[in-house]
């Protein structure tokens, strides 16, 4: 059986733009291509393996390590599916968390008392004022006004997605920790002021350094502060 690959997308529910990135990455690569005019082609063994890597997909793999599971011989499949199974029942206790923090907002509960939000978000404001106030990033987040309480939570559910790495064993050097170290710095460009390479370095020394920064980042697990500044060491490394 040779299919064409819209006809591949549509019996195996991956979108023909997925496909050509699937080929483009060498994750899947087509079964044939017409070398007159470009089409490709997929067969059976196609079909399989696509239905692993869905599975993959499912277990919340990231592209490159369910390639080196389907290409690597001497990947040690069991060991990966053991880590991610773990990730997996980290995630679903934070999820677990999360929901019942909306629970609690349904029947009025604050988010987070008056006295305690605005320590963090002084805290933040007054170290990142001291240390880079004369940069051109935070004039820019000055001039462009920034919605704190929102930026704050925002920033926080970052932290605790570092912390179900951490509980999880993803060293700080994977490409888990390395994506993550990434939403961070997006995170504090986004909602704060442009998180240069150089801030970036900076904070992750700061979340070890300082008490405070410490102590709030460890309110997601003992050890989460020295986790996101390996991370962001083992980045720059």
């Amino acid at each position: 059986m040779k299919m064409q690959i819209k006809e591949f997308a549509e019996l195996t529910g991956v979108s023909v733009r997925t496909l050509h990135y699937y080929d483009d990455i060498g994750l899947l690569k087509p079964s044939e291509v017409d070398e007159h005019n470009g089409y490709r082609y997929y067969d059976e063994s196609a079909v399989e393996r696509m239905r692993e890597i869905v599975f993959y997909r499912e277990l919340d793999f990231s592209l490159k390590t369910i390639g080196q599971i389907l290409s690597s011989p001497d990947y040690n499949q069991q060991q990966a599916l053991s880590r991610q199974r773990q990730l997996l029942l980290a995630k679903k206790e934070r999820l677990e968390r999360m929901i019942n923090v909306l629970d609690g907002l349904e029947k009025g509960d604050a988010w987070m008392n008056d006295h305690a939000y605005d320590k963090l978000k002084n805290q933040y404001a007054r170290e990142v004022r001291q240390r880079w106030g004369a940069t051109e990033a935070y004039r820019e987040s000055a001039e462009r006004g920034t919605d704190c309480e929102k930026a704050v939570s925002i920033l926080d559910a970052v932290m605790e997605e570092f912390a179900v790495l951490c509980r999880s064993g993803a060293a700080p050097d994977g490409e888990s920790a390395r994506i993550q170290v990434e939403k961070l710095q997006q995170c504090i460009t986004d909602h704060f002021y442009t998180c240069t390479d150089e801030i970036l370095a900076g904070l992750g020394q700061l979340y070890v350094a300082d008490e405070r920064f410490r102590t709030s980042i460890d309110r997601h697990g003992d050890g989460t502060a020295a986790y996101v500044s390996a991370c962001i060491k083992a980045y720059f490394d």
